[in-house]
């Protein structure tokens, strides 16, 4: 082999190897470069802050803790948890400043405030509250990533913690809305002092979806023509399967661990043991601890348990996993079933009351509404969108049943509200609302399981036949666990023992 031909071979191998080196040096230069920036303007942030609130006094007397929660101003269960923990921070701990990461670029935080307390009944004050606006929520958009949606709002929400940390590095780093690759951007850029705890409201992907596409059934997160394809399948599996793993990786960058139900438990610890003994996992074996979310039960053990109006109540935002059209598909079955229900002093009605975030959001209802008038129950039904609690509150306190329809429904602090409220729980056979909530009581029953539209007509049919009796038992019941197990008392006392835990952290590793 002559010497030139030999230092082609070798150019060949070592130039694409070489290249390689370079850009990863790049990269791992860039991402310290960026980490060194953001830590060198921390202090001065930090002062512009308590500056800003009004707070006299050293930045180092304070404790920063970042909750990262890009639609804080959103109204759902998932903001109920941020803003209770952020009101028992301000009650227990007057020394932390909350600073929340939102998007929500076009409310100020009087606004947020102000809806805070309409919808949750929580009071904020302004004083050690402040809010670091991020642009980039567009990234973790559904119509962002039409397709490999889940990696790409994964990414996107990388892009969406470096814009967080730019803002502020915080001592003390939660995630309250499940976006866990942003712990990656934040082990990167922040002090190693810095702990890192996440509030699991549901894995983003879970063994129920892989299992879905194995077992080729169209739903909410598998189209119908990716499970009449064999070859689509397969390849979304592979899809799933990968994502899992770099999901995993993640949720194993945390140091603490909270998850909303047993359901959620069971999905994080099992995807956190698939990913143990990899370069992003710790040698210790972790896994979750479960807090359930704070409910207002005391505000709504109020209301009286006997002369309810026949009315069947939905309440959940206008998002496509709340399957609000079998609500329709089972109106219409019940109606069939029971024309008398149609009116007259039998009639009943369905109304779904939900919040709605966007415009995807409000064309949803619109095509619901639209579904109503197809199925013939559009005079049976009613639609309140974006009604303040009090509003909200009315509905619960005159309802007689409460009905939820999504299929592995990670919580369902809805369904809680039902109980607490004295309604008569109508809920799909999956996940927290049949683990946790919908449950025998001292051994007696709290409500009703169903699966698909007829047997949830079936079923609230049932509810609505039982005897005056028989309907004041199953009321008492259910508030009886609901203050048990469900009230804002139990989540603080489960989010300090574990925002203990974070802060112990943090002083040993300083």
């Amino acid at each position: 082999m002559s010497g030139q031909l030999r230092e082609a071979i070798i150019l060949a191998v070592l130039v694409p190897d070489l290249f390689a080196v370079l850009v990863l040096f790049a990269f791992v230069s860039g991402v310290y470069a960026a980490g060194l920036k953001c830590r060198l303007q921390t202090d001065d942030k930090r002062r512009a802050i308590l500056k800003e609130l009004g707070i006299l006094g050293a930045i180092t007397d304070k404790t920063f803790v970042g909750l990262f929660h890009p639609y804080c101003n959103a109204g759902g269960g998932g903001e109920r948890v941020l803003w209770a923990a952020v009101e028992h921070f301000q009650k227990t701990a007057p020394n932390i400043v909350s600073v929340v990461y939102t998007g929500d670029t076009d409310a100020s935080k009087e606004d947020i405030v102000d809806k805070v307390k309409a919808r949750f009944g929580i009071s904020l004050r302004s004083d050690t509250l402040h809010l670091a606006y991020l642009k980039s929520r567009h990234l973790v958009e559904d119509k962002a990533w039409p397709r490999f949606t889940l990696l790409g709002q994964s990414l996107g929400s990388m892009v969406l913690g470096y814009e967080a940390m730019k803002q502020l590095i915080p001592d003390v780093y939660i995630d309250t809305m499940g976006y866990a690759f942003t712990f990656h951007v934040v082990r990167a850029i922040a002090p190693s002092s810095t702990p890192i705890g996440a509030y699991v409201h549901y894995p983003t992907i879970s063994t129920d979806m892989l299992n879905r596409v194995r077992d080729r059934k169209a739903g909410h997160t598998n189209t119908g023509g990716v499970a009449r394809s064999s070859l689509l399948s397969s390849g979304k599996l592979l899809y799933y399967h990968i994502f899992a793993w770099l999901y995993s990786a993640s949720l194993n960058r945390a140091d603490v661990l909270m998850a909303n139900s047993t359901w959620t438990k069971s999905h994080v610890d099992s995807l956190l043991k698939s990913s143990q003994n990899t370069p992003f996992s710790s040698t210790l074996v972790k896994t979750a601890k479960i807090v359930y979310p704070p409910c207002d039960t005391h505000g709504l053990e109020n209301f009286l348990l006997e002369g309810r109006q026949r009315v069947i109540m939905s309440l959940a935002q206008f998002r496509p996993e709340k399957e609000h059209a079998t609500q329709l598909y089972a109106m219409r079955d019940l109606l069939e079933m029971n024309p008398e229900y149609r009116n007259g002093a039998n009639e009943v009605k369905l109304v779904l009351l939900g919040s709605s975030r966007n415009d995807e959001d409000a064309a949803r209802v619109e095509s619901l509404r639209q579904l109503a008038k197809k199925l013939g129950v559009n005079e049976s039904v009613e639609f309140v969108v974006n009604a303040p609690w009090k509003e909200v509150q009315g509905w619960l306190s005159r309802s007689s049943i409460g009905f939820s329809t999504m299929i592995d429904e990670h919580f369902g602090i809805n369904v809680v509200e039902f109980l607490a409220a004295g309604l008569i729980p109508v809920v799909h056979a999956s996940a927290g609302p049949f683990l946790d909530i919908v449950v025998p009581y001292q051994g007696q029953p709290t409500g009703f399981h169903a699966k698909d539209a007829s047997e949830f007509a079936r079923k609230l049919d049932e509810a609505l036949m039982l005897s005056p009796s028989s309907q004041l038992s199953m009321r008492k019941r259910g508030r009886a666990l609901a203050s048990e197990k469900f009230s804002t008392e139990q989540f603080v006392k489960g989010w300090d023992e574990s925002w203990r835990e974070l802060d112990a952290l943090r002083s040993r590793r300083r």
